[in-house]
């Protein structure tokens, strides 16, 4: 049986210039805390925070023990090293890899917090003339 009732639509506007506006608040653009962070800017947010973190020991001994194991198996499996040998020079990188992560991880730390400090002072200074 055919439908009766005309299903509703929604409306748009025209104005006077002829820009058709959708419902809703259309004066002005939401300010910071009424607008919802998008899925792509909460990202970059979080990827922010994530790279201002400053370096820590655990961090580093986290990815030296990841880098050590790939090298463990990559030893035995591919270069057929003796287990023994293998597991000695693993703990060898392992235990050179730790300060090495750190200091690094340091070193690209600081660089950051020094380019965002001058950015910060970029920005005062333009707010401010």
């Amino acid at each position: 049986m055919a439908q009766t009732k005309k299903k509703r639509r929604s409306k748009h506007r025209g104005n006077a210039a002829g820009v058709i506006e959708s419902r809703g608040r259309t004066g002005r653009p939401p300010s910071a805390a009424e607008r919802k962070l998008t899925e792509r800017e909460q990202a970059a947010q979080r990827r922010r925070e994530r790279m201002m973190r400053e370096p820590s020991w655990r961090s580093a001994a986290n990815r030296a023990a990841l880098a050590a194991i790939v090298f463990g198996v990559l030893l035995v499996l591919a270069f057929k090293t003796p287990l023994a040998q293998a597991v000695s020079l693993t703990l060898f990188v392992f235990l050179f890899y730790i300060p090495l992560g750190y200091y690094t991880d340091q070193l690209i730390y600081r660089r950051r917090v020094k380019q965002e400090a001058a950015k910060a002072a970029k920005a005062k200074a333009k707010a401010k003339a």
